[in-house]
């Protein structure tokens, strides 16, 4: 279950590659403009200031991100892969969505060429730190003897690709793909763990008993707090995303 609360404990770090992201985009006067994996739908209606004529909807699978939904857009509870509209839209827009869906390069490939209206665009975004210690120690802890039982499976390597690797799956549309890495200056104790906790912990802490929960996260707290010392103005926490903006030809 996504919580939105803890999601929202660094809005700002979050947000800025959503509006970097965005700000890619050349289209104009788009009719529609979708934003899949919307969360709480805070970002998707500030698309209506760059598109304000544009009929904009957001979709995310969580009903608790969409419980408390601002005005100035329509959404709908649903899987992103499920979605399909009524006519190809012109702006479809995903952040820090794909890296949930295994099978993403194949529903990116059906976007542009179904759902994707001529000269329409595509633009996504996606955390490109899978072999960084924030998730590296994560994936140590969860094969470890103690939890590999319960947490094994769970594991996850490097569910992305590089910037390269989505210029070729796009290849013969206009593709700008490119990465950064965000020197994030977190605030608060347990900076790290509390970032993590609301989006890479979330399948692992799903599994456990509040008293298991307790425990993974006293020893995942640990681990990150070596890794990832906090200094007297915050802990620094580096974070690589990569991004992809594609038009589909006219």
């Amino acid at each position: 279950m996504w919580n939105p609360s803890l999601y929202g404990r660094y809005a700002d770090e979050r947000a800025r590659p959503f509006f970097e992201l965005v700000g890619r985009i050349g289209a104009e006067n788009p009719r529609t403009v979708v934003d899949l994996g919307c969360g709480t739908g805070e970002l998707t209606v500030q698309l209506a200031q760059r598109w304000p004529d544009a009929d904009l909807s957001g979709v995310d699978s969580s009903p608790e991100m969409l419980s408390k939904t601002p005005p100035g857009a329509r959404f709908d509870v649903l899987d992103a892969r499920a979605w399909k509209p009524a006519e190809p839209v012109d702006v479809i827009v995903s952040n820090a969505l794909l890296q949930w869906i295994p099978e993403h390069r194949e529903l990116i490939t059906r976007w542009m060429a179904e759902d994707l209206a001529p000269g329409g665009w595509l633009a996504f975004q996606v955390p490109g730190n899978f072999d960084f210690p924030s998730h590296v120690l994560i994936r140590d802890l969860c094969q470890s003897a103690a939890w590999r039982d319960e947490l094994g499976d769970l594991v996850r390597h490097a569910p992305v690709g590089d910037p390269g690797e989505y210029l070729d799956l796009l290849g013969g549309t206009e593709v700008d793909a490119w990465e950064t890495t965000y020197q994030h200056v977190l605030q608060g104790e347990d900076a790290v763990l509390t970032w993590v906790r609301a989006t890479a912990l979330r399948p692992m802490l799903g599994r456990l008993t509040p008293d298991r929960q307790a425990q993974f996260l006293a020893e995942a707290g640990r681990l990150l707090g070596e890794a990832y010392p906090r200094r007297p103005y915050g802990t620094p926490f580096p974070f690589r995303r990569i991004f992809v903006v594609a038009r589909k030809e006219s």
